[in-house]
């Protein structure tokens, strides 16, 4: 039997405090796989293991009922970090992208933002290493 994605959400929401709380069907809408972002400030102290014990706890009688279930749980502040770190990710890409089209000298055309998005990858893993 699915598990509906409002069912999830009510038995999180009335379990702990939520901040931020992500749900996504990942089974392109049957029910049988999801991906949850939990964002609480009931998961200071305790480590990334025991985080995941307790979201599984809290849905056992769910995800016994799915095919895969995956999660990502935070604190507000690993959160916090996490949100800006993609936004200077982002913008450091955009800004690659940018100084990628502007610097293309030769004959070759980038065909997309894809294959720029992908040359801008690569770069920021070389900084990152």
């Amino acid at each position: 039997m699915p598990v509906s994605q409002e069912d999830l959400e009510a038995t999180i929401r009335n379990a702990w405090p939520i901040d931020h709380l992500e749900i996504i069907d990942v089974s392109s809408g049957c029910g049988e796989s999801y991906a949850v972002v939990v964002v609480s400030p009931a998961f200071e102290g305790k480590l990334t293991l025991a985080r995941h014990r307790m979201v599984n706890e809290l849905l056992k009688s769910q995800i016994a009922q799915m095919h895969a279930f995956s999660q990502k749980s935070f604190t507000p502040k690993q959160w916090a970090a996490d949100v800006q770190k993609k936004k200077e990710a982002q913008e450091m890409k955009e800004q690659m992208k940018s100084t990628i089209v502007e610097s293309d000298p030769g004959p070759v055309t980038v065909v997309s933002d894809v294959s720029v998005d992908v040359v801008a990858d690569e770069a920021i893993a070389k900084q990152e290493l």
